[in-house]
């Protein structure tokens, strides 16, 4: 039997981060040995879901992975990512010996993907991005009747009404979604925070707290 290709995992504490490990886990050919998690130093928050650290740890317990995490400043510039992912990914080498691959949960924004291997290239890293290119409709779907459960942690009220924040990510929902929104989420309308699903080892038993709107425009809904 061949060796399995090692993977470090891009984890945002949402569905797509947690799917795509779901689906790796389904072949042969690779072996996710770890979570990497970018953190805003001033609130340890995952940056754009504002996902609490304690709740990152419990998901990354749930998941049976280790989690390294980078921490980046609040008002983040492309060079403070880099560097930032640049030493996670360093200590993530001489962890685990022979890894050089980060799998992310990109769906379909080319100039993301674009970014992430331009940008690891340059560091001697290769990218997977195993749910690129899905159909998000049928996906999200697929998604919630895999047994996925999330709640919506952060919406953005530019594009989507703020009494979406807190709502569970279900079919419900789905249907509920006004036209033009992507049903994932793609174009950054929401963020989610996954609490349960088939990868994890048990279920998350989140609360649900306030939402409070951010920088005039994102309303972030808080679980602990």
């Amino acid at each position: 039997m061949a060796e399995r290709l090692p993977i470090l995992l891009a984890w945002s504490g949402g569905k797509d981060a947690a799917w795509t490990l779901h689906v790796l886990r389904q072949r042969d050919d690779v072996d996710v040995v770890g979570l990497l998690t970018t953190l805003t130093d001033h609130d340890q928050r995952v940056s754009m879901q504002g996902i609490r650290r304690t709740v990152l740890h419990a998901q990354a317990r749930a998941s049976g992975l280790p989690l390294i995490e980078a921490m980046i400043p609040a008002r983040c510039t492309n060079e403070d990512y880099a560097r930032a992912m640049a030493a996670a990914l360093a200590d993530a080498s001489q962890r685990w010996p022979g890894l050089r691959t980060m799998a992310f949960g990109d769906l379909f924004l080319d100039d993301v993907r674009a970014y992430r291997v331009q940008s690891l290239g340059k560091i001697g890293w290769d990218v997977l991005t195993p749910l690129f290119g899905a159909d998000t409709a049928a996906l999200a779907r697929e998604m919630i009747g895999g047994g996925l459960r999330a709640d919506l942690c952060c919406v953005d009220t530019q594009q989507l009404d703020a009494r979406f924040a807190g709502h569970a990510f279900d079919r419900a929902l789905l249907d509920a979604l006004p036209t033009g929104i992507d049903p994932c989420g793609e174009n950054g309308e929401f963020h989610t925070c996954v609490s349960a699903g088939p990868m994890f080892d048990a279920p998350l038993l989140l609360a649900q707290g306030d939402t409070e709107l951010r920088d005039g425009r994102f309303a972030f809904t808080d679980y602990t």
